[in-house]
């Protein structure tokens, strides 16, 4: 249960930020051995997520004054993603799936974000610790 090449960075919570998050990731990521799909499945996830963080989680203040985390480690044979933030409390797993069916007849824009990372990754749980959101996401390597 020990945790291998912990690395984190913070930045400001705004859509500016993704990019910057999406490479931190992508540089860890690049030397464990995924193959493509899995690459784009944790990518889709942590964009899903850091888009919703910059989107919805500091409505009290300007945007980009928000902050959010993100901390890798390999652990028990999975890659390990932790995204921290101060934001108003989010618990996507009391989220329920949306109906697919009736969104595409519909032509529903958005709301599929949680859906997404929820059955692209292997994993997923969240709490809330000392005003943090902590949502933690798991893919077997």
């Amino acid at each position: 249960m020990a945790r291998i090449d912990v690395r984190e960075i913070t930045v400001p919570a705004a859509l500016k930020s993704v990019e910057r998050v999406r490479e931190f990731v992508n540089d860890y990521v690049s030397g464990l051995g995924l193959d493509e799909e899995q690459r784009l499945k944790v990518e889709l996830s942590l964009y899903e997520i850091c888009v919703n963080i910059a989107l919805y989680a500091y409505p009290q203040v300007p945007p980009g004054e928000g902050e959010m985390a993100v901390r890798l480690w390999r652990e028990d044979g999975k890659l390990v993603i932790q995204v921290r933030d101060k934001g108003i409390p989010f618990n996507p797993v009391r989220k329920k799936n949306p109906d697919m069916l009736l969104r595409l007849r519909r032509g529903l824009p958005g709301g599929l974000g949680v859906y997404f990372y929820r059955t692209l990754m292997d994993g997923l749980t969240y709490r809330r610790v000392r005003g943090e959101n902590v949502l933690t996401v798991r893919k077997t390597l």
